[in-house]
């Protein structure tokens, strides 16, 4: 399979992005390899002119919105953070089965690396105005409940469906577009 035909079509604009797990082998059922990733979100927040307007981590992919001037080096400096962290974790705790897989499933043009861990493309999708904001939104916080995991999206506890509920998540979204008539 060729490269992504999805691209960023509107720089600084928000975008709905997946990325997945290579072979959507499930990684995120440690704490440990969700909480790299959401460090890697608020960092990019913190230091960067990154919004984070949602997100849910499954398993194996997550979901996000995201808006940043520089959308594509933002995502890419992510995600190669956030798969050399985790392939550290998974090598220091030994999780053989699971490495074994990133390699043997690498991509033959990854030359540079032994592992392989996100499946290359976000499908970034532009969001042009808030009634797609709000519809991707809604998929994503539904996403778990879709799968028959929980009842309710505000039980996920990797999501920001409790922010748009007015409690406290594990990282803050910006909720400052989203009025809560």
């Amino acid at each position: 399979m060729g490269r992504s035909r999805y691209r960023i079509v509107q720089d600084n604009a928000p975008h709905f992005m997946t990325c997945t797990v290579l072979e959507w082998l499930p990684v995120f059922t440690r704490q440990e390899t969700v909480q790299i990733l959401l460090e890697a979100f608020t960092f990019r927040q913190q230091n960067h002119d990154f919004r984070l307007y949602g997100y849910v981590i499954l398993e194996n992919h997550l979901h996000c919105i995201i808006q940043s001037p520089e959308l594509q080096k933002q995502i890419q400096h992510w995600k190669s953070y956030t798969a050399r962290q985790i392939i550290d974790y998974l090598q220091a705790k030994q999780v053989h089965p699971l490495l074994k897989k990133l390699a043997y499933y690498k991509k033959a043009h990854k030359t540079d690396r032994e592992y392989q861990f996100w499946e290359e493309g976000t499908h970034p999708q532009w969001l042009q105005n808030e009634a797609m904001l709000l519809e991707k939104l809604e998929y994503i916080h539904n996403n778990p409940v879709k799968r028959g995991y929980i009842d309710d999206p505000l039980h996920w506890r990797y999501s920001s469906a409790r922010n748009y509920a007015g409690l406290e998540g594990l990282i803050p979204v910006y909720t400052e577009w989203w009025s809560r008539d």
